[in-house]
């Protein structure tokens, strides 16, 4: 499984709900030993994977003769179906082969080079110290690409790190849960999807669909698995998506209506000095979860202050809540509440980020 750095043990979590034990984990990698329903099963509800990948072959290499020879000896069939146009993503490392463009030449001449217009089928081959792995894609899009998001705040989060946060924050999905500065909309929407017991890849074309190998009754499993998750859900919390910029309001609840859950999220705009809790919640904690601005226009001292405001925010009006922000500077953290634990250290777009949380009281 390949993931965002910094969520392996998340997606390790989520296997495990999944009855997969993890083999080894790595940066922005988790590997475990799947049957044939629980990769389908993989790919349709992990929430915090991008893609799953499916190694075919191992060998140490160090001509481009041995490695054409090992590349005939693969049993390409269940994988690659006639028609089908092979992509290839190589990287070489402290290897003999050390020319990506030369190795992905060898792999085009056995199996045919990319055909536009027709299903791509990514090949993903990396050498480290002449030892080469070979690997097919079996999710096709990248998974937090969910299909609904398409407007988009300053600096979104990916669907898969909001759902991380949700998970690494422990929320119990039958709580509330605020998003004070939403943007987007991508926390909130990835909560109401949790609670409804929604699988993040329903209704996608997932590549493993399309092999020659597929297993339509394997699959048939899986989808009544779908619909059962949806079914048993319970009646969703109240959550409440708020934010200052009335645009960001709008363009995430389209983003809702795109996900089919508008209705499930309490929309509100006003600044952080005025939020208040959802209506509905009965007195019962939840989890106030922020992604902050990082910076940008914020000269340092407004900066500080919107943490601060944040924090006597948090501390008056949502007691016995747990807390989670999300932020690219520990030292800011402290002004919203000192002591917060640091959950998640991840690395987003190259920048590196702590998710921290801890309980308002």
């Amino acid at each position: 499984m390949v993931c965002p750095p910094g969520l392996e043990s998340v997606v390790s979590d989520e296997l495990a709900d999944l009855g997969i034990r993890t083999v080894r984990s790595s940066k922005g990698a988790v590997s475990a030993d799947m049957t044939t329903r629980q990769l389908y099963a993989a790919n349709v509800f992990l929430r915090c994977a991008t893609r799953i990948l499916v190694r075919v072959a191992g060998f140490t290499v160090r001509t481009f003769a041995d490695l054409e020879r090992r590349i005939a000896e693969v049993d390409w069939d269940d994988w690659i179906g006639a028609g089908d146009s092979p992509r290839f993503r190589v990287t070489s490392r402290n290897s003999e082969l050390w020319h990506d463009g030369a190795v992905t030449q060898r792999f085009e001449a056995a199996l045919g080079t990319p055909v536009e217009g027709a299903r791509e089928q990514l090949v993903v081959v990396r050498a480290v110290n002449d030892r080469f792995t070979v690997s097919v894609d079996s999710s096709g899009a990248p998974l937090h690409e969910r299909g609904w998001r398409q407007a988009i705040a300053k600096a979104p989060l990916r669907e898969s790190v909001a759902a991380g946060l949700l998970v690494a924050a422990g929320w119990d999905p039958t709580t509330p849960l605020v998003d004070p500065m939403c943007g987007s909309g991508t926390i909130a929407i990835e909560a109401a999807l949790l609670a409804g017991g929604v699988a993040p890849a329903a209704g996608r074309e997932l590549a493993f669909r399309f092999w020659p190998g597929f297993e339509p009754g394997t699959w048939a499993s899986v989808a009544a698995e779908i619909q059962r998750r949806r079914t048993d859900a319970a009646d969703p919390p109240p959550i409440m998506a708020v934010d200052r910029d009335a645009g960001a309001v709008d363009s995430a609840r389209a983003n809702a209506e795109r996900a089919g859950v508008a209705d499930l999220i309490e929309w509100r705009t006003a600044p952080i000095a005025e939020l208040e809790r959802p209506d509905g919640t009965d007195g019962r904690p939840g989890l106030l979860v922020a992604n902050p601005p990082w910076g940008g226009r914020l000269a340092g001292g407004d900066l500080r202050n919107l943490y601060a405001t944040l924090g006597r925010v948090a501390s008056e009006g949502f007691a016995g809540w747990s807390l989670g922000v999300l932020v690219a500077d520990r030292t800011l953290a402290r002004q919203v509440r000192p002591g917060l634990t640091e959950t998640l250290q991840l690395d987003l777009g190259g920048r590196r980020a702590w998710f921290l949380t801890g309980r308002l009281r």
